[in-house]
This record gives C-alpha cells, sequence and structure tokens, in this order.
C-alpha cells in the first residue's frame, strides 16, 4: 500500500479518480500549484509543496520542484542506514509514490502555427523539474513507483500495489519518455545533423510479425508527428502487416510527387504500374494495365478522392490495399463487396513531408535528406530534338517513377503509363533487358517511347538495345567516363539524349 505521494502533472486525465481510493487508505499527496488546486477541488487532502521545502514556488513557477527536501525523499536508499537516518533528522517521509507528466511541449510544436506562438512560447513548455523528478524516480526504482503514463492508472488500481517487475517496467518506460521529449526539442533546436543524434516515437502498434513471420515488429509514430501514415483510418479490412505499411509508405510517396491525377502500383516496395492522367479513372486503368500480371496482390495509392466508379475499377483486380485522400461514401459501399481489401484514407496524403532517411547498421545508423524525386527542367540539356509538351511530360514522369525504383533501374512509359520497367539490377544492361521484356509481355510495341535510368550508362550497349525496342527519348544524368561513345551510339541510332545532370540511386 502506498503512504506517501509526490503529483505534478499537466495531464489531470483520470488524475482524481486515481488517487481518491488511495487516499482514503491513508495515502498522503504532496503537490504542486494548479495540480494542488485541482485535487483540493476534488475534495482531496494535499500538502503543499511549499511546506515540504519551506520556499515559495519562484520565477512564475520555474523554479518549484528543485529542491533537496523534494529529492532527498525520492532518492534515499531503503538500504543505506544513512539515507534513512538523514530523513529522519530533517523530519521527511520517503515517497513511493511519484506521480510526474511533462509540460506539453509537442502539442505547443504542433500547433504553434496554427496559434501565432512564437519561440518564448515553446521556451516556456520545455519542462526542467518534471523530467528530474522522473529520472530520480526511475533511478529508485527497487522502492519507488513512477507513473508519467495516465493510461497506467487502471492496472495500478487494480492491483493496489506493485511488485518490483512492475516498478522496473515502469521506470524503462519512464527513461524512454524523457528521452523521446529530449530527443524533440534537440530536433526542433535544429540538431538532426550535429555531432549527437536522438530521435524517437510513440508506438502505433505491435504488429503481428515482421517481413517474415520469425521477426518480431512494432510500428512507431515519430515525435512531433501528426500527418504520416499511421494517421491514416482504416475504413475497410483487417490490420495492416508489416510489408503492407512498407509498401503504403512506398506508393504513396511516389503518388505524392504528381499535381495530375496519378494512381501507384507497388509490389515489394517497387512500383509496378503508375498511370497519371486528366481524370483518376483512366490514371488508375493504366497503372492496372501497365503490368496486369505484377499488380496482383499488389498495393495501390492514388492522389485523389477515390469515387464509386474508381472504386469499380480498382475491385476488380485483387488488391492486398489502397489509400487515398479521400473515399467516398459510394466509393465504400462498392469497396464493401471486397472483404479483404483493406481501405485507408489517408487526408494528409498528399501534405505529408517526409522527414530525415535512417537506415540502421551493425553498430549504428545513416542519415540522408529525403531524395528530390524531380530534377529541375532547367538544368536539362538536350542531344538532339527539343522536346514538345507531350514528351517532355513523359520525361518528367518517367524520372520521378524511375526514381523510386530500387537501383539499378529504368523506366520505359508513353503518354502517361509505364510500359516496361527494370529494377534491382547488378548492371544497367540487365535493367533495360528486363524493361524491354516487361514491356514486350504487356503492350503492342510503339515508338516514340521515352527510357529514365536512375543513374549513367557505362556503355552502349543498353542504348541498342532500347533502340531495337522502340525508345526514341532516353533521359539520364551522364556523368559516364564513355559518354561520347553513349551520345555517339544515341546520334547514329536517332535516339535524343536529355541530360540531367541527376543521380536518382535508391539502395
Amino acid at each position: 500500500m502506498f503512504k506517501n505521494a509526490l503529483v505534478s502533472v499537466s495531464d489531470k486525465t483520470g488524475l482524481v479518480e486515481f488517487l481518491k481510493p488511495l487516499a482514503a487508505k491513508g495515502l498522503r499527496i504532496v503537490s504542486t500549484g494548479g495540480t494542488a488546486e485541482h485535487l483540493k477541488a476534488a475534495g482531496l487532502q494535499i500538502t503543499e509543496l511549499k511546506e515540504q521545502t519551506g520556499f515559495p514556488e519562484v520565477m512564475g513557477g520555474r523554479v518549484k520542484t528543485l529542491h533537496p527536501r523534494i529529492h532527498m525523499p525520492i532518492l534515499a536508499r531503503d538500504f543505506e542506514a544513512s539515507d534513512l537516518e538523514l530523513l529522519k533528522k530533517e523530519g521527511l517521509e520517503p515517497f513511493d509514490l511519484v506521480i510526474v507528466n511533462l509540460y506539453p511541449f509537442e502539442e505547443t510544436l504542433l500547433k504553434k502555427d496554427k496559434d501565432g506562438l512564437g519561440e518564448q512560447d515553446l521556451i516556456e513548455k520545455i519542462d526542467i523539474g518534471g523530467p528530474t523528478l522522473l529520472r530520480a524516480s526511475a533511478k529508485n526504482f527497487s522502492r519507488i513507483t513512477v507513473v508519467a503514463d495516465p493510461r497506467d492508472y487502471e492496472w495500478i488500481s487494480s492491483q493496489g500495489q506493485t511488485s518490483l517487475e512492475d516498478r522496473k517496467k515502469l521506470a524503462g518506460k519512464v527513461f524512454a519518455h524523457v528521452s523521446r521529449y529530449d530527443s524533440l526539442i534537440s530536433q526542433w533546436l535544429g540538431a538532426v545533423n550535429g555531432p549527437e543524434l536522438s530521435f524517437g516515437g510513440s508506438k502505433v502498434l505491435d504488429l503481428r510479425y515482421g517481413e517474415n513471420p520469425n521477426q518480431k515488429a512494432s510500428w512507431y509514430a515519430a515525435s512531433g508527428d501528426r500527418k504520416g501514415l499511421h494517421t491514416a483510418k482504416i475504413l475497410q479490412g483487417k490490420a495492416l502487416s508489416y510489408n503492407n505499411i512498407l509498401d503504403l509508405e512506398a506508393a504513396s510517396q511516389l503518388a505524392r510527387e504528381f499535381d495530375e491525377p496519378t494512381a501507384v502500383a507497388v509490389k515489394h516496395n517497387n512500383p509496378c504500374g503508375v498511370g497519371m492522367a486528366e481524370s483518376l479513372l483512366v490514371a488508375v486503368e493504366r497503372a492496372a494495365a501497365a503490368d496486369p500480371v505484377s499488380v496482383f496482390g499488389g498495393i495501390v495509392a492514388v492522389n485523389r478522392e477515390i469515387d464509386a466508379d474508381v472504386a469499380e475499377l480498382l475491385g476488380k483486380i485483387f488488391l492486398e490495399c489502397v489509400v487515398a485522400p479521400k473515399i467516398s461514401a459510394a466509393a465504400l459501399e462498392v469497396f464493401a463487396k471486397k472483404k479483404n481489401l483493406r481501405v485507408l484514407e489517408w487526408p494528409d496524403l498528399m501534405t505529408c513531408e517526409r522527414g530525415t532517411e535512417i537506415r540502421t547498421l551493425a553498430g549504428g545508423f545513416l542519415t540522408q535528406t529525403p531524395q528530390d524525386l524531380g530534377s529541375s527542367t532547367a538544368n536539362w540539356k538536350f542531344l538532339g530534338e527539343v522536346p514538345g509538351d507531350a514528351v517532355m511530360k513523359d520525361l518528367q514522369f518517367a524520372e520521378k517513377v524511375c526514381a523510386a525504383l530500387k537501383s539499378n533501374s529504368i523506366a520505359i512509359v508513353k503518354n502517361g503509363q509505364t510500359l516496361g520497367l527494370g529494377m534491382g539490377q547488378v548492371n544497367r544492361v540487365e535493367a533495360v533487358t528486363h524493361a524491354v521484356t516487361r514491356m514486350k509481355s504487356h503492350h503492342k510495341i510503339t515508338n516514340q517511347m521515352v527510357l529514365a535510368s536512375d543513374a549513367f550508362f557505362p556503355f552502349p550497349d543498353s542504348i541498342e538495345k532500347a533502340s531495337e525496342a522502340g525508345v526514341k527519348w532516353i533521359l539520364q544524368p551522364g556523368g559516364s567516363l564513355r559518354d561520347e561513345e553513349v551520345f555517339a551510339a544515341a546520334r547514329r541510332l536517332g535516339v535524343n539524349m536529355v541530360l540531367t545532370g541527376e543521380r536518382h540511386f535508391r539502395h
């Protein structure tokens, strides 16, 4: 049974309900400022903090709990006689329950633009005393139950006490919570690419398993994010898998790159069909027809509202998931016929910004800024004809699609539709071969097609294969030692070359 509690919270949810039964059993409560007033108003007997410290809150509340007569009862070790003797000498009782949550820095950061808040408003929400209390209490978990999350009130109440294992878990939770809080502040202060880096997140859910059934997995939302995929609503279907989430992210990232109505089909984290048109219905038709074999069991992201007609078309394909910024009620009625299809509505699909990319390594991790999937056409160089509007549109389309594929990658497109995609090959000519083979499998051979490459061509052989397949425009960054040989082959074969100066590797 708890005897002495220190309580200082910003989130008062469930606090009175948690403390009343404990107070009825003799719990003494020491509390601060607004928390004390809240508890008093509920009829609880409270010892004001200044009664414990003999010192008033000062500097507008900036200094209140940072006092030896608060931290001695927290840090005192029950196995050290000298610690207990000191408490007795000072007339202090050790705290065995500490309930603290922190100033709402994250919430303030998220609404700063909307509410017109400035830097000083955020600074005032950086908690100092709270993290200190939490860390001190968590350090002494052998005898102190420390609670930072109101969701823990219920199970603690039902048990009536905590075991050493319980207290250890709560302490671990506290250190993770404080670490996340501090990392959010450091990111706000611009420490993302500094000599030290920390980042935090909140668990969205535990997943059934990871990439494979023998792997454990969880999904976390990045600290301070309120627009990411985790905010999407699952309107239909069972829980998302690890692979679903990766593919939804990949499909959405590419769909977000286009202003025109666009549909992106993804399989195993690679686009397998992309369509762009003046209407979403036509865009979906193009994406589905791009590679009708590979789209089976895939995931489709679109960048416009899905209506009933689009839903009917998508319903004819076996898909794992569909995601859109908005889905009409009529479309949902259509999707309801496909009970195993996961349907997600993500209002911020088009406005969500990609953050720093992080890749884990043995003993560390790499960070990088997100890739710009489309280079500025102002820097393009044209070797051959200058493209008209239609070809120019396909060149830009092809570059973005190619940049979303695993390297080495090739994208062959025409009229806003991918015809053949080659990805994940360890040499460029094989990537061209794969793209051409896929194109020939599903489309009649045409001319004036556009081909994009994520990197330069080291030899003319890829140009020759592309020309044989009917490609008349090739977009690439350039930069090979044999550029002149490659350019000469293009001139000889009547292929127009577009140099962007921008590589688009993806690993």
